[in-house]
């Protein structure tokens, strides 16, 4: 990968370099607006301050990891990357505390015996729990971000993957292969992740003049949300838009039992690559999210919060790109 330099960051913003190392370092000469948009950029492209590595050494940080429960399922996207944001810490000379955040305790809005016991100067929250509970949470004085997640009516900052067009670009190809007839799977409810990647379909959809359906707007979660196999319609569509890959993994193994043939008579397509497929399903066409500058960038902006380094961005998308593989194809002639 290319190393992203400031020259880049003013190519892109469309100022100078010098105006860049101002907004970086802190240096006044440069309005609120453009630091924070310069900032924003840099931790986009998954820049690398050779000044903040330097200051950080300075005095290392306890900073804790919180992940509700729900997500911390063997072989999902949380239980991969919480031990690279871990790792993560770790190489940016930090300390790291993981806890789990359970049904209960968030049912109860109990917060987490790293908050209570003062154990940390800061809080990453990965992956995203009740709208009460991120209200209890963001109401103490801990330096708090979110990672993979948003909460407008919060005041923490947050780093997300580009949702919206992620989905956007995988309907979109289902769509220049003839299919007309596309649901979506996601509670959509649940997190504002899946919410974005659904408004990625619809925005989709609609640019193509083609019909949003209610009925093919399936849920995938439980009672707890734990990710289930959805509920198949009645009248079946030619191609299914999943909100994540292991949506689309159960998904597949439900189309397969009733018969269906992936792609040849439906397509399927997921979200993060990952986890990885094994025969007899069919690899899974998804989007893949660059998460070694999400996770690199998320832990930059937690620093940025403990030691009230500047401006901070109020969030952060860090881009991706689509993988088509085996599990999708053209729609089926009738």
């Amino acid at each position: 990968m290319k190393k992203i330099t400031m020259r880049d960051i003013a190519d892109v913003v469309g100022v100078s370099v010098v105006t860049v190392s101002k907004a970086l370092s802190g240096e006044s000469g440069v309005s609120q607006g453009m630091r924070e948009k310069i900032i924003r950029t840099s931790m986009e492209m998954g820049y690398v301050n050779p000044n903040a590595r330097r200051s950080q050494a300075v005095k290392a940080l306890d900073i804790g990891v919180l992940v509700p429960m729900r997500f911390f399922e063997p072989d999902s996207y949380y239980s991969m990357l919480s031990p690279m944001l871990v790792q993560e810490l770790t190489n940016a000379g930090h300390f790291c505390l993981l806890e789990t955040l359970d049904e209960a305790a968030e049912k109860n809005l109990e917060l987490p015996n790293l908050i209570r016991r003062r154990h940390v100067d800061g809080l990453i929250l990965l992956g995203e729990p009740s709208k009460a509970y991120i209200k209890a949470i963001t109401a103490q004085s801990t330096p708090i971000v979110f990672m993979d997640f948003y909460d407008d009516r919060a005041s923490a900052p947050a780093v997300v993957g580009d949702n919206t067009y992620g989905s956007y670009r995988l309907t979109s190809h289902l769509i220049k292969n003839g299919h007309r007839d596309i649901a979506y799977v996601g509670r959509t409810s649940l997190t504002s992740s899946i919410m974005d990647r659904f408004l990625g379909y619809y925005r989709a959809m609609l640019t193509n003049s083609l019909t949003v359906r209610d009925e093919w707007i399936l849920d995938d979660r439980d009672e707890h949300g734990d990710v289930v196999a959805p509920e198949l319609p009645r009248e079946m569509p030619t191609a299914f838009v999943c909100n994540c890959d292991v949506t689309a993994q159960k998904l597949i193994v439900k189309l397969m039992a009733h018969g269906y043939r992936v792609p040849e008579d439906i397509s399927v397509v997921g979200f993060d690559e990952y986890p990885a497929t094994h025969p007899p399903l069919p690899a899974i066409s998804s989007f893949r999210i660059n998460y070694e500058t999400m996770l690199r960038s998320a832990v930059q902006l937690i620093i940025d919060c403990c030691t009230g380094r500047g401006a901070l961005p109020s969030r952060i998308v860090i881009g991706g790109h689509p993988h088509y593989k085996e599990s999708d194809g053209p729609a089926p002639t009738l």
